[in-house]
């Protein structure tokens, strides 16, 4: 059931009243994330954990500090940390940040970190990734939005058969493999972006601030009904035996504010010229929670709120989607890096790494604008959600055809 514009909301006020209360979380983790990055960049030097410039495609020349992930990950925990303490008022119908996304936040940062420190093989990359996404599975985090995807399509959420008196259900299946791939592509889009100084936390920054806007809103416009809906199909002792809320949106406010605060604290020392960058632990980490959050987004099924989290989160996703139509129309491995991305492109002619930067910032919040739009006009009923795919997908692809005529050019030359 979706609300009407008559419909009273359960909590009665606005979302900018609602996220006012959650600025301790944003200030612990930035004033953490400012601590700790020094902190970090300091160890990194003194381990040898460093990226030496010694590819063409490398835009800085000199040896940079890895180790940012680590301080980043540090001021995430740290805000939601604060979201426990008297310091937060949330209402009592919000659910915590979820376990299980705690734990793929702690599988995923150990995979990058043994990469930035080891030179760990791709597939234990690929690995460690699973294990968040399997984290994500157990805790049923995100497996609802099969459900939406089953309920819009056939009229049934909950799609199955009995073998030998068990009962298995294909909707759950799915959408544990709707969990792996959104994790793993979220992961390695990040990490392909992470090219620049000061892009993948900036873009990232963005993406937060969009995906924690939907989150406010949906919140504020969930209707006693809906509540009770939630309420009826969650286990009956859940409140007893979990003590928790009934929504996640608050969970994705919290996580989404933490890492806020932690990335722009981390690109004090990481925008151009940068001092340290994010590494694998850093990028894999901040793909994996932006995905965890379009997840989240999806609790009841509402596949046209997620598909809104994902054109938040266009930017990545684009650039990856562009690398393997690029290499595969050259005959090229997918795993095979070249200097054909958005960002390389866009250096070539901006020449500045700022401009190139702020250019993709701007390009960044215009998704964010579109994800938001679909969101609004999807929960209000303003208009149909096909008006944003059609505007999304003009975008894309003008992006696409000028990219890749780009990148062809430059191939050519």
């Amino acid at each position: 059931m979706q609300p009407s514009a008559t419909q009273e909301s359960f909590l009665n006020i606005g979302w900018v009243d609602l996220l006012i209360g959650y600025w301790p979380i944003l200030l612990v983790s930035f004033v953490v994330s400012c601590i700790a990055t020094p902190i970090c960049r300091t160890i990194a030097h003194k381990t040898g954990v460093v990226d030496i410039p010694n590819e063409a495609r490398k835009v800085h020349t000199k040896t940079t500090a890895y180790l940012g992930g680590v301080a980043v990950l540090i001021a995430i925990f740290a805000g939601i940390i604060v979201s426990h303490t008297s310091l937060i008022q949330s209402p009592e119908i919000f659910r915590h940040v979820p376990v299980a996304v705690l734990v793929g936040m702690g599988a995923i940062a150990l995979t990058g970190l043994g990469d930035d420190a080891f030179g760990w093989d791709p597939w234990y990359k690929t690995a460690g990734q699973l294990v968040a996404a399997a984290s994500l599975s157990v805790a049923e985090v995100g497996v609802n939005v099969a459900a939406g995807f089953f309920n819009s399509v056939f009229g049934q959420a909950d799609i199955g058969f009995f073998i030998g008196g068990y009962y298995v259900s294909i909707t759950y299946w799915v959408g544990t493999a709707i969990i792996a791939a959104f994790v793993l592509g979220a992961c390695n889009a990040a990490n392909l972006i992470d090219g620049l100084d000061g892009l993948l936390s900036g873009v990232v920054a963005i993406t937060v601030i969009g995906l924690v806007l939907i989150s406010a809103f949906v919140a504020t416009s969930l209707t006693p009904e809906q509540l009770l809906h939630i309420r009826e199909n969650l286990p009956p002792d859940w409140l007893n035996t979990r003590g928790d809320g009934l929504t996640l949106t608050g969970a994705n406010i919290v996580l989404g504010l933490s890492v806020l605060g932690a990335v722009l604290g981390f690109l004090v020392f990481n925008f151009n010229p940068a001092s340290i960058f994010l590494g694998d632990t850093g990028s894999l980490l901040l793909g994996y929670v932006c995905i965890a959050m379009v997840l989240m987004l999806g609790e009841r099924g509402q596949t046209h709120i997620v598909i809104a989290g994902l054109i938040v989160f266009a930017l990545p996703i684009l650039d990856t989607l562009l690398a393997i139509i690029r290499r595969k129309m050259a005959g090229k491995p997918i795993s095979e890096p070249d200097s054909n991305h958005i960002h390389h492109i866009l250096k070539r002619k901006f020449i500045s790494v700022k401009k190139t930067v702020l250019m993709l910032y701007a390009l960044s919040m215009l998704f964010c604008v579109l994800g938001y739009s679909m969101a609004w006009g999807h929960t209000t009923g303003q208009f149909r959600a096909y008006v944003i795919y059609i505007v999304a997908s003009v975008i894309f692809g003008g992006i696409s055809l000028i990219a890749l005529n780009a990148a062809r050019k430059h191939e050519h030359e």
